[in-house]
């Protein structure tokens, strides 16, 4: 379990990061293709506002309890007609009403067992979740627009936590490395870190390997990116950001199926 104390401020620090791309944003880059194939720039931002707009003044009752995702749809087709100012405002707006919501949290709501898009778990939980959403989904936009981020600090850090909780499952299922390897991941920063996976019957995560049968090198958001699918695997390869070393098959195999969500 995570210090679920933080998800709320970081979620806030979300925010802030949101509004400033939308104060970079002209007309024309409103419009820039995101890393999500079927969204624009705006089309992220609207994505992430609805869902907050949606979590505005909720908090679950119990696990059984959905936070009112019917309401998203609507939202975004009344957003629709908005320009790009009234649209940027209308995202403020939203962002304010949260924050509100975010600041009045007591420890014991962050333990509410809460729906979530992957399961029942905690609100805390939940609003960590919306982290990595947002943390990607800024990069959707940043990234395709050469803009710099900020790659490091306790947002990354959950946002890689989802990554790394998710990790036994990537590389038994989605990597399908076999019985009896092992795979290390070195993320050079800017969260400098090992991630070491055994499979012994299943995939699952250990402290170390002394001598993984596939290594992969690269840096913490090039990993997040490639397990969120946002990024082409091959192209990192080619480029030098991501390095294979042992098995040259199984790290290939590795490097190309690491994506476990979109």
């Amino acid at each position: 379990m995570t210090d679920l104390s933080a998800a709320p401020g970081c979620l806030q620090q979300c925010y802030d990061a949101i509004e400033s791309v939308c104060a970079r944003l002209d007309g024309t880059q409103w419009r820039t293709q995101s890393l999500c194939p079927d969204w624009t720039a705006r089309d992220v931002v609207a994505h992430l506002g609805m869902m907050e707009r949606v979590m505005t003044g909720w908090l679950p009752d119990s696990a059984a309890e959905l936070a009112p995702v019917e309401r998203i749809a609507p939202y975004q087709q009344e957003v629709a007609a908005l320009d790009d100012n009234a649209f940027a405002a209308l995202i403020t707006d939203i962002f304010t009403a949260r924050r509100a919501d975010l600041t009045a949290l007591s420890p014991a709501d962050l333990t509410r067992p809460s729906w979530t898009p992957v399961g029942q778990k905690t609100y805390g939980q939940f609003l960590e979740i919306r982290v990595f959403d947002f943390w990607v989904h800024e990069r959707d936009i940043t990234t395709p627009l050469h803009w710099p981020a900020d790659d490091g600090g306790p947002r990354a850090e959950i946002a890689l936590g989802q990554v790394e909780n998710s990790i036994g499952y990537i590389v038994g299922k989605k990597v399908g490395l076999p019985d009896g390897a092992s795979i290390v991941f070195h993320l050079t920063g800017p969260i400098a870190k090992d991630i070491a996976v055994v499979v012994d019957g299943r995939a699952r995560q250990v402290d170390r390997v002394d001598h993984p049968t596939v290594e992969l090198t690269t840096d913490s958001v090039t990993f997040v990116q490639l397990a969120a699918g946002r990024i082409d695997p091959q192209r990192q390869i080619d480029e030098g950001k991501v390095l294979l070393a042992g098995d040259r098959d199984l790290a290939n195999q590795a490097a190309h199926n690491l994506r476990f969500t979109i």
